[in-house]
C-alpha cells in the first residue's frame, strides 16, 4: 500500500471539501471492506483517505415524509435491526441477511455496498474494468462462470451490490453531494454498464459522496430471493427482488429486478408485463420466471444461470405473495 494522507472530518461539508477532481486525489472510507483490500492490491492508490464514519448526518434510518431515509453510512447491522425496514421492506432485509458474515454486516455500509467495485477476477487481477487485451475482451473465451448473461458487452462483469436490485425494485432515490451542490439520482439510473475502460459502473463522480437513500413508503408486497452455492460468506450466483402492487388478489403492477446476472441490476420487463392482472400462484410464478429468463445470452461457462433466474423469480414472487 502506498503512503497517503488521512482525513477525519465530522461534517459532510468538510468531507466533500477534502475530495478532488480526479479519482486518484481522494477516496471515501466508510466500512472499508472493499476499499482497503483494493488498496493492498494496488488496484487503487488514492493520495488521501477521507473517513466519513464520524459524520452523524450520514447515518441513521428513519421515516421522513412519505419515505424511509437510510443514511449512506448506516451499516448492514443497522438495516437488519431496523423495525421500519423489516416491516415495510422485507426485500431489503433479506438482501442484508444474505451477507452472512457478522463482521461484514457490522462494518459494511449501505453506501459502500452500492459503490463497491465489481468482483470480476479479470478486473481484480489488473486487466481493467472491461478486461480488454489487444482490442479484445478476455471474458468470452476465459473463465466466465460468474459473469453476465444479460447486457454483456463490452462489460461482462456483474453488479456486486446486494441492495441494488431491491432498491431499484422499490423505486429508491440516492442523494449525491459535492462541494458544488447536490443531485438526486434514481437507483435504476445510478448503475451503469460502462462502454469504455475509463467509465465507472455507477453514476458517481469524483468529488461526490453518496449521502443517503430514500425509499418511498408505498404499500407493496416485496421480497428478495438469492441463489447461493454455499451459505458461508459469498456473493449470490443469482438474485431476484420483486415488489408487487396489488388490487385485491391480483397484481396491479410488478417490479422484478435481477441481481448478479448483468453489469447493472437487470429489470425483467417481460415478466413484469406478464404478471399484470394475474394472481400469484405456482403456475403464474413459474411462468414469470420463464419470462424473466427470456433473452438471456449466456457465455461459455455460465448457462446454468438461466435456470437460476427462473428459480429465483418464482420463489421471490411466492414469498412476496405470502408477505
Amino acid at each position: 500500500m502506498n503512503a497517503l494522507e488521512y482525513a477525519n472530518p465530522t461534517t459532510l461539508k468538510d468531507a466533500v471539501a477534502l475530495l478532488g477532481p480526479s479519482w486518484n486525489d481522494a477516496a471515501v472510507l466508510a466500512g472499508g471492506t472493499d476499499l482497503i483490500s483494493m488498496m493492498k492490491d494496488l488496484l487503487v492508490s488514492p493520495r488521501r483517505l477521507v473517513n466519513i464514519k464520524n459524520i452523524a448526518e450520514l447515518g441513521g434510518i428513519a421515516r421522513k415524509g412519505g419515505a424511509l431515509r437510510i443514511g449512506a453510512a448506516a451499516t448492514f447491522d443497522d438495516l437488519a435491526s431496523s423495525a421500519a425496514v423489516r416491516a415495510e421492506f422485507p426485500a431489503l432485509t433479506e438482501a442484508v441477511l444474505g451477507v452472512t458474515s457478522p463482521q461484514i454486516r457490522n462494518m459494511g455500509t449501505a453506501g459502500g455496498d452500492l459503490c463497491q467495485r465489481p468482483r470480476c477476477w479479470f478486473y481484480r487481477t489488473g486487466n481493467g474494468l472491461l478486461a480488454i487485451k489487444d482490442g479484445k475482451s478476455l471474458v468470452p473465451e476465459g473463465d466466465n462462470r460468474y459473469h453476465a448473461i444479460f447486457g454483456g458487452g463490452p462489460a461482462y462483469f456483474v453488479s456486486a451490490s446486494s441492495l441494488g436490485p431491491a432498491l431499484v425494485a422499490l423505486n429508491a432515490k440516492l442523494r449525491l453531494v459535492s462541494a458544488a451542490g447536490e443531485r438526486t439520482v434514481e437507483a435504476a439510473r445510478f448503475f451503469v454498464s460502462p462502454q469504455t475502460p475509463e467509465q465507472r459502473e455507477v453514476d458517481l463522480r469524483p468529488g461526490e459522496i453518496l449521502a443517503d437513500i430514500t425509499v418511498p413508503l408505498v404499500k407493496t408486497r416485496n421480497f428478495t430471493y438469492e441463489v447461493r452455492q454455499k451459505e458461508a460468506l459469498d456473493w449470490p450466483l443469482t438474485a431476484a427482488s420483486v415488489a408487487l402492487t396489488m388490487d385485491g388478489s391480483r397484481v396491479k403492477s410488478a417490479k422484478i429486478v435481477l441481481g448478479h446476472v448483468a453489469p447493472t441490476p437487470w429489470s425483467a420487463a417481460k415478466a413484469e408485463a406478464f404478471l399484470t392482472g394475474k394472481s400469484i400462484d405456482e403456475t403464474t410464478a413459474a411462468a414469470a420466471g420463464d419470462a424473466a429468463a427470456d433473452g438471456a445470452q449466456p457465455l461459455s461457462g455460465n448457462a446454468y444461470k438461466v435456470q437460476l433466474v427462473k428459480v429465483a423469480v418464482k420463489r421471490a414472487l411466492l414469498a412476496a405473495a405470502r408477505a
